[in-house]
């Protein structure tokens, strides 16, 4: 079990080392034949597309005048999946009997919790290499109703928002997507879920933003720019025993990642800030250091450069 952003905890499955081998060795032979048959629309998990492609479908379809979206969160989807439906739909795929013994054989392979070996009936575990191949394959029927009816949406895993031209036409796709993943026995997350203006709508950790009549643009979601907050504290905290210096490798490798993925963000001010919240805390380390008697400085000028950095 590993913690999640909002408190609770997402379980993965880590695969013993044969069976990591098998399932790569599945998917690589998998994915060419299934992945051609999955919408276009579909943007997580898969060869060549990348979260950076569902925002910007996103921000493609609101500038285009469509400013309500339907934002449907699935509640533990990845534990939820229903094996009888999964494995019906990737029989429509998937014509080899021993391919299908083989994919149902994981699903229904036990865990190890505590020691102790605990049976599942339902659910594909993230950790496996197979897990997104399948998830892709159950929500991909959801795809092709939605496109059947012409709506624009996009859609990154079990993140899927509908975007529309007005509030009674989101209502009405909300009660559609609700229908579907019900026929798929998935549960919508209520308290996550609704329809509202696209503006300010967190997306993959985004926010879309502009006045009225302007160019949408990207933004950093604000729960994303407290999450970045919450993990540099923990990597600058000053009771660690680290120098500067070993604190600032621990923070290249977050950073430099957390940069990558918002590199679109149109929003140098918010840069701007996190920049100098970011070197306020290195001061602050700094200082914590020199103030110990072991490692003030005695010579004047060290005093003085001391000074310095605590009027920086």
């Amino acid at each position: 079990m590993i913690p999640k952003p909002d408190g609770s905890q997402r379980e993965l499955g880590i695969p013993t080392v044969v069976d990591r081998l098998i399932q790569q060795a599945l998917l690589q032979v998998l994915q060419p034949v299934i992945d051609p048959t999955f919408s276009e629309h579909s943007h997580g998990f898969r060869p060549g597309r990348r979260a950076h492609d569902a925002v910007k479908a996103a921000r493609a379809y609101v500038q285009s005048g469509k400013r309500v979206v339907v934002d449907v969160d699935l509640a533990k989807f990845f534990d939820r999946v229903n094996h009888d439906i999964l494995m019906d739909r990737l029989g429509k795929r998937i014509a080899d009997a021993g391919v299908l013994r083989l994919v149902r054989a994981y699903l229904n392979a036990g865990i190890m919790d505590g020691g102790v070996e605990v049976d599942r009936h339902m659910g594909t575990p993230q950790g496996g290499p197979l897990s997104p191949l399948l998830a892709n394959v159950l929500l991909d029927e959801v795809d092709k109703a939605l496109e059947a009816r012409g709506y624009s949406f996009a859609r990154y895993a079990d993140d899927c928002n509908v975007y529309v031209g007005s509030r009674k036409a989101g209502e009405r796709a909300m009660a559609l997507l609700k229908k579907l993943y019900g026929g798929l026995r998935l549960q919508v997350n209520e308290a996550k879920s609704a329809v509202g203006s696209a503006r300010g709508r967190k997306f993959l950790g985004y926010e879309l933003w502009g006045a009225k009549g302007r160019d949408v643009k990207y933004a950093v979601g604000r729960k994303a720019q407290q999450d970045f907050k919450a993990r540099i504290r923990q990597l600058t905290r000053r009771s660690g025993g680290r120098s500067l210096e070993q604190v600032i490798e621990r923070l290249r490798a977050y950073v430099l990642g957390w940069k990558a993925y918002f590199g679109l963000a149109q929003t140098p001010k918010v840069w701007r800030e996190l920049d100098e919240w970011m070197r306020h805390r290195m001061r602050a380390i700094q200082l914590y250091h020199w103030r110990r008697p072991a490692t003030i400085p005695e010579s004047p000028g060290r005093i003085g450069d001391c000074g310095a950095a605590r009027r920086g």
